[in-house]
């Protein structure tokens, strides 16, 4: 059971709370990837989506204190 709640824990979140968030990043990303894929057979589609998606991401995980290391 350790196993599942270790990290979550040390992040001040439970198992679901850490469940629900790695989702809504992994639902982001899987996004910004579909929307460079399309972007890549049709160049005028999601000019900009991926990059927006990215940065949003990337400016949650700054304000949570998650980014910048290992």
């Amino acid at each position: 059971m350790q196993a599942f709640t270790r990290h979550p824990n040390s992040v001040g979140e439970t198992y679901l709370e850490h469940a629900g968030v790695a989702a809504g990043y992994g639902a982001a990303l899987i996004g910004a990837g579909l929307a460079c894929l399309a972007h890549a057979v049709c160049p005028w589609m999601f000019e900009r989506t991926a990059s927006r998606l990215i940065g949003r991401l990337y400016a949650h995980m700054s304000r949570r204190g998650i980014v910048g290391g290992a």
